[in-house]
């Protein structure tokens, strides 16, 4: 049995890694981090653990907790746990960011788009981006995986297959992606208010949204080449889900059994990801609750571009199932175990 401690564990993202971890017949939540309820009963915070976890939030000692756990999640803000981080914590127990912290290989990048000094430099070359799909091979080896994030995992994905077959130029690659309120986090916002995001719809982050470098960095490493695109999120009023919708040119003709044969080489035994069927295309309320990715395209012969569409449940593969995920390729499990999860509807 895993032995596992969330620091974090009463965030949206904390809060689902709990539910998905208390069904896990591998894993046993020993720590229930949260710096804010410290001496509170975790079933006081989030109801629906009522009768189901009995256990009281902790602080967030990473140092305690490596002595008990094998496995930490951290489900914290940006610099959180590379401030905690060192070599003697990293020797005793294996550490799942959910933050940005290790995401991004160039550090001068990373403290740029996240206006912070990084804590734990040293740690950046070793950690091993967590997108299982891609990286499945690197992250059963890590003992410090830097879980996407939820923007980024939904965009790459969509776009993978065909920038690693060189179908196209990248330099005109745009994502157009919209999410639910729960990705901003469950901190009190105004801007995320019933009466500010019920009925509307907005851009935000435009041109300077943190998530741009890492979906740059990973589609370059895809691609072989330096990728510099437009990204551009949108906050739409519902609780989960992510949208996204990629245009770019083709680099030569290509019909849709073409592109189709490119997303089954690389998806067509992948558990979690489902490429739809020709002309039905990805609906974020056929994903919620699950660690699926729903992805499919539309050649426009007429401006020669192809459309890449994907939807995930933000929480789900885009923080906490993938993490879980991560967290089973490292110990030698089966990687869907706990995230068999079929769809919420309605």
């Amino acid at each position: 049995m895993i032995k596992v401690g969330i620091i974090g564990a009463t965030g949206y993202a904390g809060g689902e890694l709990v539910r998905i971890l208390i069904s896990h017949k591998d894993a046993e939540i020993v720590w229930y981090g949260s710096k804010s309820y410290i001496n509170q009963k975790y079933s006081s915070v989030y109801r629906n653990m009522f009768q189901i976890v009995d256990a009281e939030c902790m602080d967030d000692n990473m140092e305690a907790l490596a002595e008990q756990v094998d496995v930490i999640f951290t489900a914290t803000p940006q610099g959180f746990c590379a401030s905690l981080v060192n070599e003697e914590i990293l020797s005793k127990v294996k550490i799942i960011d959910l933050s940005a912290d290790f995401r991004i290989k160039d550090v001068s990048v990373y403290e740029k788009w996240y206006s912070m000094k990084h804590k734990s430099p040293q740690f950046i070359k070793e950690a091993v981006y967590g997108l299982c799909e891609v990286n499945r091979e690197q992250v059963v080896h890590a003992r410090l995986v830097a879980n996407p994030g939820c923007y980024t995992t939904c965009s790459i994905l969509t776009a993978y297959p065909l920038a690693k077959e060189g179908l196209i130029d990248m330099d005109s690659l745009i994502i157009d992606a919209k999410s639910g309120t729960s990705g901003a986090g469950r901190s009190a916002k105004t801007a995320n208010l019933f009466c500010e995001v019920n009925e509307n719809i907005k851009a935000y982050g435009v041109a300077t949204h943190r998530h741009t470098p890492e979906i740059e960095e990973q589609l370059g490493y895809a691609s072989g080449q330096n990728v510099v695109l437009n990204f551009t999120p949108h906050l739409i009023p519902m609780n989960r889900g992510i949208l996204a919708t990629e245009y770019a040119k083709l680099k030569r003709n290509a019909s849709y059994e073409d592109v189709k044969a490119i997303y089954d080489k690389y998806y067509g035994k992948e558990k979690f990801i489902r490429v739809l069927e020709k002309d039905v295309y990805p609906e974020t309320k056929w994903v919620e609750g699950s660690n699926y990715v729903d992805i499919n395209f539309k050649i426009d012969e007429r401006t020669g571009r192809i459309i890449m569409m994907g939807a995930i449940d933000n929480l789900v593969k885009g923080a906490a199932g993938q993490a879980v995920q991560n967290m089973n390729l490292m110990f030698g499990l089966k990687e869907s175990e706990g995230l068999e999860l079929v769809p919420m509807f309605p």
